[in-house]
């Protein structure tokens, strides 16, 4: 795997200064935790890197690297994937407030009467309503929702490693599964499951 010139950057300081916490590793690189939180992802999924809690990140190496990174390229969106949490379009962004909070979720996705995928709604797309002048009670999530034309999405036979390079390269803290459907000669989308942030870190909790 070809690591990115920040993640190599990563690499030599953890090697040079670790253990370290990702929060002294943001500043060494005069960015935030978040920027970096999929970078130490993929990192600590190849190998490269250990994560303790309360102590911080610490340089594997390379020797160390070969049965985790087979164990990793195997594995598929469909070995990990999540239950996806939908709302209909017709529903008042009031209903997706209280869901988002309900499930706990960051991302709600948005389907028509027949379960079809239309498009997708992020917390923040619903705060910045909640502060606007809509009316929540009346005004449905289609009228916000992203389009699902202009959904980034995974197939259920992309590798992790592919959902966590999407996820940072778009900067997104979740990704929709999806399936194609023939439906009387037109092409409708179907939600599978998700792909999000915790799942990758639980992946890695799982393989430290």
């Amino acid at each position: 795997m070809q690591l990115t010139p920040r993640q190599l950057h990563i690499v030599e300081i953890v090697k040079r200064t670790g253990p370290i916490a990702a929060e002294e590793l943001a500043a060494q690189l005069h960015l935030s935790r978040a920027a970096i939180r999929s970078d130490l992802s993929i990192l600590a999924m190849s190998g490269y890197l250990e994560a303790r809690p309360r102590v911080g990140y610490s340089y594997l190496g390379k020797e160390q690297t070969t049965d985790r990174l087979n164990h990793l390229r195997s594995l598929k969106v469909k070995d990990v994937q999540s239950v996806p949490v939908v709302i209909k379009e017709d529903k008042p962004l009031y209903d997706a407030i209280v869901t988002t909070f309900l499930e706990d979720r960051g991302t709600l996705f948005v389907v028509d009467a027949r379960g079809h995928l239309t498009g997708a709604v992020s917390r923040s797309d619903l705060l910045r309503s909640a502060i606007g002048q809509m009316d929540l009670n009346k005004v449905p999530v289609g009228v916000i929702m992203t389009r699902v034309s202009n959904l980034i999405t995974l197939s259920p036979d992309d590798s992790v490693f592919s959902a966590a390079r999407k996820l940072r390269l778009h900067g997104l803290t979740a990704l929709p599964v999806t399936r194609e459907l023939i439906i009387e000669t037109t092409t409708k989308v179907e939600v599978t499951g998700v792909i999000s942030l915790g799942i990758i870190s639980g992946l890695l909790a799982d393989l430290a």
